[in-house]
């Protein structure tokens, strides 16, 4: 076995870069399962592929996981428009992957405003802005990994940069007000205390809710305060019994998540904050796009 060949088959020589793998293949599909099967079959791939093949590790891998999510994209555009109600991307749990987002400008884009906006832009589209702007990829680079020529991924990046800025929101970036309005919002839901919540939800709020037809979810955007209140409280009174709600960072940003009384997750939800007030509400309750939430540890363990 050649030497070259033989390194790959240290588990430490791909561990070097899993983290990056992980960060591109996420932000590329939104989905945590799909992201970790595509950094999966990335490896399988570098431990077949001849030394001439691999001459730069890092290049290597980011150019084999960019491509299988974009055949992984262009695949599930059908199933996107078949899937009932708002597609929301799968929440990443800080503990999930804690190297994913170690600079602000990383943090920014694992958010789940950002991860919604990059639905607007085509698999490739999507695949060069994000190796350019997020993680400074070179466009020769680039050229090489999507299969277009270097002129045609500025275009395309510069395309793609104004379409993203033309959309994205401008929320707040303040930890103590986040967990200021996230502990009155909590203590509003939990009064069923209807003043309490409109005085922390933006007039203009909006919620999403995430359900995919796998349970109760509403079936279009909710707008205006007073509506997202009354749903948010009516879906409460509604709540299993033993329903319990804890903070945690999810992409990277305050949010929380909801409990089955044993301990399953129920619920996993995010806010941008504009204004000082809640400007937008993303929840997810599909149970398929919660099986990366840990379940909470039975009451000895907490």
């Amino acid at each position: 076995m050649r030497a070259d060949r033989g390194e790959r088959t240290i588990p430490g020589a791909f561990d070097r870069h899993r983290g990056l793998l992980f960060s591109i293949a996420y932000r590329m599909l939104g989905s945590v399962m799909e992201a970790e099967d595509a950094v999966q079959e990335a490896y399988l791939r570098w431990r077949r592929a001849s030394g001439e093949e691999v001459r730069s590790e890092k290049a290597y891998l980011s150019a084999v996981v960019t491509r299988l999510c974009i055949d992984r994209l262009r695949s599930a555009r059908a199933r996107r428009e078949e899937y009932v109600g708002p597609w929301l991307p799968e929440p990443l749990p800080d503990e999930r992957a804690p190297d994913v987002a170690e600079t602000v400008a990383l943090e920014d884009s694992l958010s789940m405003a950002f991860l919604v906006l990059l639905e607007s832009l085509t698999p490739v589209e999507r695949a060069v802005f994000l190796l350019r702007e997020v993680f400074g990829y070179g466009y020769a680079e680039i050229a090489g990994i999507v299969g277009k020529s270097e002129a045609n991924c500025r275009q395309i990046s510069r395309r793609a940069r104004a379409s993203v800025a033309a959309r994205r929101p401008r929320f707040e970036r303040s930890p103590e007000q986040g967990e200021r309005l996230m502990r009155e919002f909590l203590e509003a839901c939990a009064a069923g205390d209807m003043g309490g919540l409109l005085a922390v939800l933006a007039d203009d709020v909006t919620l999403w809710s995430d359900g995919g037809g796998k349970t109760r979810a509403a079936r279009n955007p909710i707008h205006g305060a007073a509506n997202v209140a009354r749903f948010l409280l009516g879906t409460l009174q509604k709540a299993p019994t033993g329903f319990a709600v804890r903070p945690a960072r999810i992409n990277g940003s305050p949010g929380l998540v909801g409990y089955f009384g044993d301990g399953r997750p129920q619920s996993a939800t995010t806010f941008g904050l504009s204004g000082g007030r809640i400007s937008e509400i993303r929840l997810v309750v599909n149970p398929e796009k919660l099986e990366g939430v840990r379940p909470l540890p039975p009451e000895g363990g907490r």
